[in-house]
């Protein structure tokens, strides 16, 4: 998991589109719902004149980059449980591809004048945290983990992305392309239904305890950083207030029940 840290195979994945929005963990970009105002609407140079917003920018740039980390070193440690080498070269396929975006991060750190890992260090403790709290004791269930888990914080962070600076916004999407995971997932995690539909009851306890687990953690998170949470509530230029934070929270449930039904669990 990102923070709040996803090829289309499988006859549930390759039909319309909203089809593959399922499949792919991602919900519909709010980015795409209106045209860009205020800090949405400038660059970089110009949206980080204000001190607030450049603190908001550096707290999301961190979490990322430790939740690329983090992801990266998870679908390394889980290459290790794959029941195939075709399926352990996947896996490692997928961890390089994480890495990457994590150095994409690292370097716009960089760039704008932070150290990286200045920057990540306030979120390891809540991401190591949750990662310890909900370890897979299974190759299915670390799956799941991870295609339920990212895909929850890649849709907080889109919706997020849709209120930064244009240069900031793009970086953010980019490193939320799918790494190919979600539709991986969904075709081992369908398979192994098929072969003992028993499968798919444990699975689906399993991903509402991550569902709960990510919303609270990322909430904790968010509320101990005063410049991502005044962003949220729109303390920063356009950003969220609070009613649009509760209409961000259903959209990311709405999504996460469409991925269950992709995997062939109920939410």
């Amino acid at each position: 998991m990102r923070f709040m840290t996803s090829s289309d195979k499988p006859d549930k994945v390759a039909g319309n589109s909203a089809e593959k929005t399922a499949a792919t963990g991602t919900s519909p970009a709010p980015d795409a719902r209106a045209e860009h105002t205020g800090v949405a609407a400038q660059d970089w140079a110009a949206a980080s004149a204000d001190p607030q917003y450049r603190a908001a920018v550096v707290d999301l740039l961190g979490a990322l980059a430790y939740g690329e980390l983090a992801a990266f070193e998870r679908l390394a440690e889980d290459a290790k449980l794959a029941p195939t080498l075709a399926d352990k070269a996947e896996l490692a396929k997928m961890a390089s591809a994480e890495f990457h975006h994590f150095e994409r991060l690292r370097d716009r750190l960089t760039e704008i004048g932070e150290e990286p890992t200045r920057a990540m260090e306030p979120f390891v403790a809540a991401l190591d945290g949750f990662h310890k709290q909900t370890a897979p004791s299974d190759w299915l269930e670390g799956l799941v983990k991870a295609y339920v888990g990212d895909s929850i914080a890649s849709d907080f962070y889109r919706e997020v992305a849709a209120r930064l600076d244009s240069d900031t916004r793009g970086l953010v999407l980019a490193v939320l392309d799918d790494t190919g995971h979600a539709s991986f997932a969904v075709e081992k995690v369908r398979a192994a239904i098929d072969a003992d539909p028993r499968v798919g009851g444990r699975l689906a306890l399993w991903a509402r305890r991550l569902m709960g687990e990510a919303l609270s953690q990322s909430q904790r998170v968010v509320a101990d950083r005063d410049a991502l949470s005044t962003m949220l509530v729109g303390g920063v230029a356009d950003g969220f207030d609070l009613a649009e934070v509760g209409k961000m929270f259903s959209r990311i449930t709405e999504a996460h029940t469409k991925r269950m039904a992709a995997l062939g669990l109920a939410a």
